[in-house]
């Protein structure tokens, strides 16, 4: 049995489709990230940017924007997951990729054209440095940081309300909810990356990539954002 045979959990896995599959996920990984890279540099030099950013967060319309958001991960995330399509699981990483570009849009216009020019890259760096220290640690632990789940349920519920009472009732989330934010999303790559060598079968290296491409984004973001304080 080789790495282009064998479809089962990659836990199970034979050394070979094992590795395969880790492989294609990363690459996949790496293609979201420079995907989106390349959207959002688009979107930053688009005429228009100003014009949607005012539409996104004037008034209560960031509540509109984020509950879209919630709408179109799931449904990419389900898509990603297809069992029966190779092309709607390129969908679903695609539309994520679309959906994360958009939603970023206000936090890096803001941090590229009223902050420091170098705010970006550098937030770029540390989020890079963080992701490869955190995948070393789940790849050579051998701890299976599964355990993590029910923590990262409560966790993103209680963000999520924290985020939605700072719109509605008009105060700011500061530092200190950036740096916890940056911990969270740290659980969630150890967590996304304990499920990569764990959970998933080896023909899912498209929704595994999606999963570890969400945490990389919502670390990248926190990141940017305690920088900019």
């Amino acid at each position: 049995m080789n790495a282009n045979t064998y479809v089962g959990p990659v836990a199970a896995a034979p050394p070979d489709a094992r590795a395969a599959f880790i492989r294609r996920t990363y690459l996949h990984l790496a293609g979201a990230i420079l995907a989106f890279a390349a959207l959002e540099a688009i979107l930053l030099r688009w005429s228009g940017a100003e014009r949607l950013i005012g539409l996104m967060t004037g008034g209560f319309a960031w509540l509109l924007v984020l509950a879209a958001f919630i709408f179109v991960s799931s449904l990419a995330d389900r898509w990603a997951r297809s069992e029966t399509s190779r092309e709607m699981q390129y969908l679903g990483l695609g539309l994520f990729i679309v959906a994360e570009a958009i939603l970023f849009l206000p936090l890096l216009y803001v941090a590229r054209y009223y902050s420091s020019p170098d705010l970006i890259p550098t937030a770029g760096l540390f989020t890079g440095l963080l992701f490869l220290g955190l995948t070393a640690v789940a790849f050579t632990s051998g701890v299976n940081f599964s355990f993590l789940r029910g923590a990262l349920v409560i966790g993103g519920l209680l963000a999520l309300g924290l985020i939605v009472a700072s719109i509605l009732f008009g105060f700011t989330l500061g530092l200190i909810f950036a740096l916890a934010m940056i911990v969270f999303a740290a659980a969630s790559i150890l967590y996304q990356t304990s499920a990569v060598i764990h959970d998933y079968r080896t023909d899912q290296h498209v929704a595994a990539a999606l999963g570890l491409f969400g945490s990389v984004a919502l670390l990248f973001w926190y990141v940017l954002s305690a920088l900019r304080r």
